[in-house]
């Protein structure tokens, strides 16, 4: 009896704790890093240097084991799931709210990813302040994660600003001889971005108290929410915020809020209002002078975190707000008189910065001291158009193909980096006039190297080859203009890193310096390889991750677009309205309206 009595007794403790696990899977994902910070700013010596490094790498890689948890998603029930709510600034309606849709689930698992080898990348690049140097490490991918788990407007917002930090100290110490102009450039023109994005963010928040639109909005919410326990939890929310007598920074109310309000100035301020914060973020032309200058400053593995991740900060925002948030302005086309519009002026600045990024990479070829990292700098502009391409496609393939776009520049570019970053460790050089003929003293170099480098230009079977063409079928279904300029842009990709790969690993050795050259170590294959297996299988199954995607991205086109036959779904209700004014749907169905709260 007491043998039974105790095994009764474990399972219960171990069912609670698995739950406490499964309750709060997001923000243990997201504050582990943070812990570790803490351990080795307080617990360690700063002459710890070895053991600093592994402990840092060693915690990254049980963060992305953790992360992992999150594949276990519902595809098939889709919205957001791994739900948290508590209560955190009651007085102005700010909750801690985290959840997670398919698009933020891969983009968490990538940024866990990257973490790992960018870690792994500065063991011998890093000789200076190191204790330092992971802190920061482990801070930047805390406040990333958080940018990604948030359903509410206000923490959003903490960890989009506060990652700036982190990542400001990480060019301005430990970057290259320019370091501190980088840094002082990149944290001012983002801070610039996010100051006007504040005043959106304060506007939408007083309109969440607008009873007129509360009455308009609780159609969307479930479409948004995507499943009965999100749309609860948003629903809750909104009700206790009445209560209380204040707005609610809940992210999906506001999306409700926002699809309900009328096309006019109002909206296409706001619009540009968070726009102006992200399109710094991505960068999108004419906001990208920050990238190069921080880029090249930055050491290697701040280049990738920044190529990887914080750059899809800007392009997750505008998956995330602009386009379910503003819908009207999103599809406009007629604001700027009458032929031009909101969505023409992105769609423009899209293609300028795919052709313009193109163009200025390729200038780094040909120029005779052009810089390797410079050039995978301006490619990362023209990758980013594409993905802004996409988004404004507003059609089903069109924005799968910029989400899928985002995963694949994180593996790409922030392989490219890694590989510049190896070379320069071994040349203390960037510049392309100093190889030629790497290939016969670095074979595995050179042949990781070219797998990226095909990965970027999009040959078929590896990853950007699927991102680029559904991002392309939607570019045409929407214009096939559009799909024609873009193709411009990346025809010229294809050129400059064949050029690129042509100068720096064919030909004969001409430069002393390059014939002794080491090849990859075995920490170097340790984080090159996992980017090539990466690429390989998006290009060859990327079914698994669309089917993450597919039902959030169809949710944002309803949103966007309520008419749009989306192709394997039921037809979307036309409303009519009767004689007496009570708006119904084809099939009789009256129109639930949701009363405003007194």
């Amino acid at each position: 009896m007491s043998i039974c009595r105790m095994s009764k007794r474990s399972n219960r403790i171990l069912g609670k704790r698995t739950d406490v696990f499964k309750n709060n899977i997001l923000s243990i994902i997201t504050w582990l890093p943070a812990v570790g910070a803490i351990l080795i700013l307080f617990g360690l010596k700063k002459d710890q240097n070895d053991f600093i490094k592994k402990l840092a790498t060693g915690w990254l890689v049980l963060d992305f084991i953790v992360s992992l948890w999150l594949l276990g998603y519902d595809r098939a029930a889709g919205g957001f799931q791994f739900l948290e709510d508590h209560q955190w600034i009651p007085v102005i309606g700010a909750r801690y709210q985290m959840g997670a849709d398919g698009v933020a689930v891969l983009l968490i698992v990538l940024t866990t990813f990257l973490g790992v080898l960018a870690a792994l990348s500065s063991w011998k690049y890093i000789a200076k302040r190191e204790k330092e140097y992971y802190v920061l490490l482990l801070l930047l991918q805390t406040m990333v994660l958080g940018v990604f788990s948030s359903m509410d407007l206000f923490l959003f917002y903490l960890f989009f600003e506060v990652s700036l930090v982190p990542m400001y100290f990480l060019i301005g110490i430990w970057g290259g001889d320019n370091r501190l102009y980088a840094a002082i450039k990149f944290f001012l023109y983002t801070l610039v971005g996010s100051v006007v994005m504040l005043l959106g963010v304060l506007k939408m928040y007083f309109l969440t108290q607008d009873p007129a639109l509360i009455a308009r909005a609780g159609q969307a919410i479930g479409n948004l929410a995507g499943n009965e326990a999100a749309t609860k939890l948003v629903t809750d929310t909104a009700a206790l915020a009445a209560q209380n007598g204040s707005g609610t920074f809940s992210i999906i109310y506001m999306q409700a809020i926002g699809g309900a309000l009328s096309m006019g100035t109002l909206q296409v301020l706001l619009f540009f209002a968070f726009a102006l914060g992200f399109a710094i973020k991505v960068p999108m032309w004419p906001f990208h002078t920050w990238l190069p200058d921080a880029h090249v400053e930055a050491p290697t593995a701040g280049s990738v975190i920044l190529a990887g991740i914080l750059l899809k900060l800007g392009t997750y925002g505008f998956y995330r707000f602009n386009l379910p948030m503003f819908p009207k302005a999103s599809m406009d086309e007629a604001f700027f008189g009458g032929k031009f519009g909101v969505r023409s002026l992105v769609i423009f600045l899209a293609i300028v910065s795919i052709i313009y990024g193109a163009l200025a990479a390729m200038y780094f070829v040909v120029k005779k001291d052009g810089d390797v990292k410079k050039l995978v700098a301006y490619s990362s502009v023209s990758s980013m158009g594409i993905v802004m391409l996409g988004l404004f496609s507003l059609n089903p393939n069109g924005i799968n193909g910029a989400v899928m776009q985002m995963i694949n520049h994180g593996i790409y570019s922030g392989a490219l980096f890694l590989l510049v970053g190896i070379i320069y460790e071994r040349r203390h050089t960037r510049k392309v006039s100093e190889f030629g003929g790497l290939s016969h003293v670095m074979p595995a170099y050179a042949a990781i190297f070219l797998a990226m480098a095909m990965t970027a230009i999009g040959l078929p079977l590896l990853a950007v080859f699927i991102s680029e063409f559904l991002a392309m079928r939607g570019a045409f279904e929407a214009n096939p203009v559009w799909a024609g300029w873009a193709g411009l842009g990346i025809i010229l990709n294809a050129g400059y890193m064949l050029w690129l790969y042509q100068r720096m690993f064919f030909g004969e050795i001409e430069n002393e310096k390059n014939k002794l050259l080491p090849d990859l170590s075995g920490r170097e294959w340790a984080y090159m390889l996992p980017l090539v297996i990466m690429s390989l299988w998006i290009g060859v199954y990327p079914a698994p991750f669309l089917k993450y995607i597919e039902r959030p991205v169809n949710a944002v086109v309803r949103a966007v677009r309520p008419a749009y036959q989306i192709p394997g779904q039921p037809p979307p209700p036309q409303l009519t309205v009767t004689p007496g004014g009570r708006p119904i749907t084809t099939t009789g169905a009256p129109i639930q309206v949701q009363p405003a709260p007194k």
